[in-house]
Formats: C-alpha cells, structure tokens, sequence
C-alpha cells in the first residue's frame, strides 16, 4: 500500500526527522512540512511471530489503517507503507525482489525519513554454528537469507523510529518463555533498554498478543505527528509502552470492577461478577482493553467473560502460568475485599431500600406537604 505518486522514490533523500522538542515549529510550518514530507513505514514481520499483530491492525478504526496510508487525517504526512501483509510487491506481478528493495534502499542510506516496525520476537543467533532461526530474504550477493538481528543491526540506526509491536517484540512474549530453544528476545532486549534513534527517540513498545488493533494506529499516528513537529516526545512508561494507553490496570476500566468492590466473585463461567477467582490478572496487569473495546469499542477479554492473563506485562507468560489458578495473593486480597464487600453491601442495601421510595408529599390532596409557603 503506498500514498501517492509512489512511482518514483521522490527524492527524499536528506529529509531527516528531528526529534520534537518543546521548541515546535509553528502550525503554519509543521502543517508545510508534513506536505512536503513522505515517510516510510518499513514493516518486519520476519521475527518468530503468528504475524497476529499485523492482522489485528486491519481491524483499526480509530484510526484505521486505511486513513494512515491515504493521509485522510489533518496535517498527517504522506506515507508509503511497505508491509507485507497487504503490499502487491510481494506478489507475483512485482515479486519480493521489488518489496525488499525498499529494506535495501533503507540500508544505503537512500530512504529517509523511515519507521521501522518490528513483529515478533528476535531469536538469538549466536546460539548456533550454521543454519538460522528466521530470516527475511536473501542477500543478493551471496543468496543466503538475511536474518532478522541482521535487519535489525542494518536498518535500527538508520530509522527514525523502531515500533516493537505485540508481545512478541516488545519482551519475547511466548516464544521467549522458559525452556525455549531459541533465546528468543524482544527488541528492547536486542537494541538495549536505552537504546535510541537517531532522533532521540526510545523504542516505542505496544505489546498484546495480539496487540489491540487502536493502540497501534494510534501510536504510528502519534509517531507521524512527531517527525513533522506536531506533537512532543512521546511519553512511555518505565516499559517503554505508550503512558496514556498503558497508564491504568485493567482493573480500573473493567465493568466488572463493582462486582469486586461489593465482594461478589463468579465461580463459574457465563457468570457478570468479578472473574478474579477464576484466574484473572486485571487488577494488576497494564492494558486498557476493558475500557476501549477490541474492535471499534466492542468486546475485549474481560468484557466477554475472559480471563486476563497479562499478555501486555514484560513478564509473560511465564509470571502469569498457571493461567486459569486463582493470582497470588488473590485469595487473600479477594478474601479482604469479600469481608469489607459483604458489610458495605449489607449497608447500602439499606440506603438503596430507602431511596427507592418516593417523598412522602407526593401526593394528591388539597394540603401542600412540601415545606414551601404558600405566596397565593
């Protein structure tokens, strides 16, 4: 998928992105920029991966994918999107030779600006004398297949920006798990925790498996913003995850957070209160699933009686197994919460039986029961 006037390369070679600083441009010259500017979205989807993440995406409606790649938002810049689930090149009429010549470009230094996102988790080579975990295409020169650490080692210091996106590549996610053959990493753990771009910027981490298709188009779209001085520094957390959207627990966006603060806990499936002793991670797990919906705000794991099982914390899946017993301290917290529940509920059903009667004035008669004083 590529914006328009993609025949060509358009010269955009020199057109680095700064980092935003306090210091923006003006609306009137970010506005100017952004129309001048193509950016490149360079997709790797070549790490160890269920490519769930990019699948998800197609789902996104705030923003959608589409109305990133066709610059349908304000002030967005152009955009040339080389991903490959959707891109033609990778078919028959132009072949993988054709889409991965725009990593090549990326890699002497002809493609600029450009995001690299990255899907899946990055195994380690160097556990091995021949042979490869993944890869994504061959070197031309030698026809041997180019690893993705290879990718990552070429195309990370050149990019504006690097997007780990799903567990997978922000922390490892079930590939990384222990036991594994691979040492399977995330990308953080690849680059380095401090590492950043040539922008100044961290690498951006927006995990999920998969990852909750908004939270990523509206991160990308946040990143666009950025390389043409409309919006600040992105703020991350200490897990390099975007704050705003990883800023509260599951928890404190459930519906079913009343059930637990009356102590009311299902004990079987199908049921609307409190799925915490069934397994659920929420009160302590990052995400903002419960609140926003999956797919244009509807459904999310909880939501649907689903257990969260942390899927968005660094520490999955191995802190988070057995999935379907009771959390740690669960027992205890939910048997606290069960006790101070049953009195706060006892109480408010009292208060409820008293304001579910009516005043006793409203009624017909010729007397005014209300209290007013009668001016006529």
């Amino acid at each position: 998928m590529k914006a328009a006037d993609m025949d060509t390369q358009k010269s955009t070679a020199g057109t680095t992105a700064e980092p935003a600083s306090e210091s923006a441009a003006t609306p009137e010259s970010a506005a100017a920029k952004a129309e001048e500017t193509l950016i490149h979205v360079l997709w790797i989807n070549a790490g160890l991966s269920c490519d769930g993440d990019s699948v998800a995406l197609t789902a996104a409606t705030q923003p959608s994918i589409e109305e990133i790649a066709l610059g349908a938002l304000p002030g967005l810049p152009q955009v040339a999107v080389h991903w490959p689930l959707i891109d033609f090149e990778c078919g028959p009429q132009g072949g993988a030779d054709d889409f991965l010549e725009w990593f090549w470009k990326a890699d002497r230094g002809e493609l600029e600006p450009f995001v690299l996102v990255v899907e899946g988790s990055i195994p380690n080579e160097k556990l091995h004398d021949e042979g490869y975990w993944c890869g994504f295409g061959n070197n031309r020169e030698t026809g041997q297949p180019v690893t993705t650490s290879e990718w990552l080692d070429k195309l990370a210091p050149k990019a504006t920006a690097v997007v780990a996106v799903g567990t997978c590549a922000t922390y490892g996610g079930i590939h990384a798990m222990a036991g594994n053959p691979t040492g399977a990493m995330g990308v953080p753990d690849y680059l380095g925790w401090t590492w950043k771009s040539k922008a100044g910027i961290p690498i951006v981490c927006v995990p999920g498996c998969p990852i909750q298709p908004d939270n990523l188009s509206e991160t990308l779209t946040y990143l666009l913003y950025m390389a043409t001085d409309q919006a600040p520094m992105i703020p991350l957390d200490e897990s390099l995850r975007p704050q705003w959207l990883f800023g509260a627990t599951v928890h404190e966006g459930c519906d079913r957070g009343g059930y637990y603060e009356q102590g009311e806990f299902a004990t079987e499936y199908g049921s609307p209160k409190c799925i915490v002793k069934l397994g659920c991670w929420g009160p302590v797990v990052k995400c903002n699933v419960p609140k926003r919906g999956w797919i244009n705000g509807v459904g999310g794991c909880p939501n649907v009686g689903g257990i969260c099982i942390g899927c968005t914390m660094p520490g999955f899946p191995d802190k988070f197994m057995p999935f379907m017993d009771e959390p740690p301290g669960g027992k205890l917290s939910t048997n606290a919460v069960g006790m101070y529940g049953s009195v706060i509920h006892s109480l408010r059903r009292i208060t409820g039986h008293t304001l579910d009667k009516e005043p006793h004035w409203r009624e017909r008669g010729s007397k005014l029961l209300t209290g007013a004083t009668r001016t006529w």
